[in-house]
């Protein structure tokens, strides 16, 4: 019989449910996603790390996990909240259960939980922290939780980045379904992941003939999507980690830069911020999600948290150059403050559900950046002609 478990919200809230995956307590800030499907791809997102994650749509794990839909090498999120998990699989890729993988990682989940009253309470009161347990009465659980340090207190970026520059090409990982993704070998991932800089550095070349454009994607928490969309275009990309030195990014000889997603309050990253501004004017920039706020914040921008933020992948995103209404898929739980942008950077996108900022533009600068993702996973690919443009930008830059 599974054995009995609790969500503890800060607030005194608690929902019952039963213990899936590690029969383990957890501790993380409570947010919702609404996607339909892609929870392998929610679970590996390292956005989400220090979060509890609340699937909305009803049954979970209906397909299984398999080997081609990690966002990274192991799962980030800190607990794991569904209506109904699936114990049966059904799907001709799948190597295992979601409960197996979450057992395997020692990350616990709870089933059984109604999750629309929990998504409900989410939008009305806002995100706060929360406390997966199956071992203490909810007054033990709540006790615990309110000794824990606050989710925008902690940079979870140094906990999800990279520790060694990697080169990426698709033929990357292959993780497994019962752990974390293996180091690969050949041109993926470095095996040991122990580089040091200097990387051996190509001739400057543009796709086509020769070498192709070279791509240093700084890792805040990047989604492998990124590195796999940037590659199919030809480009040669090398993920570095978030606290490296503009100089040093500079000595791979980038013909662009690509600032990545990831998790936390972008005021805790003024490294971040630093390694931006020293950046800019130097090479083409396209900022992605966190990588946006990053921009924002390098150009003497504002940022705040929203009161549930965004997770799913059917916001509708409006291209003010364009016109065009766009479908995105979002995670991130701050904004851009408009009011606090200087004259030489324009907002380019909007969120029609409630009008936050959703893009930045320089009006001088081949500079770029999305809130949203345009690389999908889980999510709509509306948006990967935001991977053409970037790259067109830096043709024109290099010529």
């Amino acid at each position: 019989m599974p054995k009995d478990a609790l969500l503890v919200l800060e607030d005194g809230s608690v929902y019952q449910g039963y213990a899936f995956g590690a029969e383990a307590s957890a501790c993380g800030e409570v947010v919702f996603n609404t996607s339909m499907t892609g929870y392998q791809e929610m679970l590996t997102d390292p956005s989400y790390a220090g979060q509890i994650v609340v699937p909305t749509y009803p049954l979970i794990g209906n397909y299984g996990i398999n080997r081609e839909d990690f966002e990274s090498r192991r799962i980030q999120v800190s607990g794991f909240v569904v209506r109904e998990e699936c114990p049966a699989p059904s799907h001709w890729q799948s190597t295992g259960t979601l409960a197996e993988f979450l057992a395997a990682q020692h990350v616990p989940g709870i089933a059984g939980v109604d999750t629309r009253a929990l998504t409900r309470r989410l939008r009305q009161v806002g995100v706060m922290m929360g406390t997966i347990t199956c071992d203490e009465t909810a007054e033990q659980a709540l006790a615990r939780l309110r000794e824990q340090p606050r989710y925008d207190s902690f940079d979870f970026v140094h906990q999800v980045s990279t520790d060694a520059p990697y080169a990426w090409s698709n033929g990357g990982p292959a993780p497994l379904a019962s752990g974390a993704a293996p180091a690969p070998s050949g041109a993926g991932l470095t095996a040991s992941r122990t580089a040091v800089f200097p990387l051996s550095v190509p001739e400057r070349g543009l796709g086509g003939e020769g070498p192709a454009p070279r791509i240093v994607a700084l890792d805040c928490g990047l989604k492998f999507n990124i590195l796999r969309s940037l590659t199919r275009l030809g480009c040669s990309v090398t993920a570095v980690p978030a606290d490296t030195s503009a100089e040093d990014i500079l000595g791979l000889k980038p013909d662009g830069v690509v600032l990545s997603p990831g998790p936390g309050d972008p005021a805790l990253l003024g490294y971040v911020t630093q390694t931006t501004r020293a950046l800019v004017g130097r090479m083409p920039i396209m900022g992605i999600c966190l990588g946006h706020q990053m921009l924002a914040c390098a150009f003497g921008g504002k940022t705040y948290k929203l009161k549930f933020g965004h997770r799913g992948a059917n916001h509708p995103v409006k291209d003010l150059e364009t016109g065009l209404v766009h479908i995105t898929a979002q995670n991130h739980g701050y904004a851009v403050d408009a009011d606090s942008l200087p004259s030489g950077v324009e907002v380019s996108h909007l969120n029609l559900n409630d009008g936050t900022v959703e893009g930045l533009r320089h009006r001088d600068l081949p500079i770029i950046s999305i809130q949203y993702h345009s690389e999908a996973s889980p999510g709509p690919l509306d948006n990967m002609y935001l991977f053409d443009r970037f790259v067109e930008m830096v043709k024109n830059e290099v010529g």
